[in-house]
């Protein structure tokens, strides 16, 4: 990064501290420049659409403490999380999303949270 001189001394004394001092600075912007590129390309992959959707499976006994959650990048892939409590326990599903489908099947909850997640939603449920 550019560095401030902040004494006088540190100051270049002449024209050839200069040019070496713009050549490293040009090295730098270049390999800053380098990165940039390289977190744009890889953007589009980051998860970041990033929903939940509490809701009770059971209409009989307690309240919303089973979840979903859908993780998606930009092209709509990544994964759905679901929790089902029930007094017996948890368990606990996961299932790929690739363009905003699964090859297994769905609950409505986590069609719900999925279809929040790709429209980029912020719905508080």
């Amino acid at each position: 990064m550019f560095r401030r001189k902040k004494k006088k001394e540190d100051l270049p004394e002449n024209m050839e501290e200069v040019v070496l001092e713009i050549k490293a600075l040009k090295e730098e912007n270049k390999k800053i420049k380098g990165e940039i590129k390289k977190i744009k390309r890889e953007q589009p992959l980051f998860l970041k659409n990033i929903r939940i959707k509490r809701f009770n499976p059971f209409q009989e006994e307690g309240g919303n403490q089973s979840f979903s959650v859908a993780a998606l990048n930009e092209e709509g892939s990544g994964v759905v999380i679901t929790s089902l409590y029930t007094r017996d326990g948890s368990s606990v599903y996961g299932k790929a999303i690739e363009k905003g489908k699964s090859k297994y099947s769905l609950s409505k909850e986590e069609t719900e949270v999925i279809d929040d997640a790709l429209k980029g939603e912020n719905k508080k449920t």
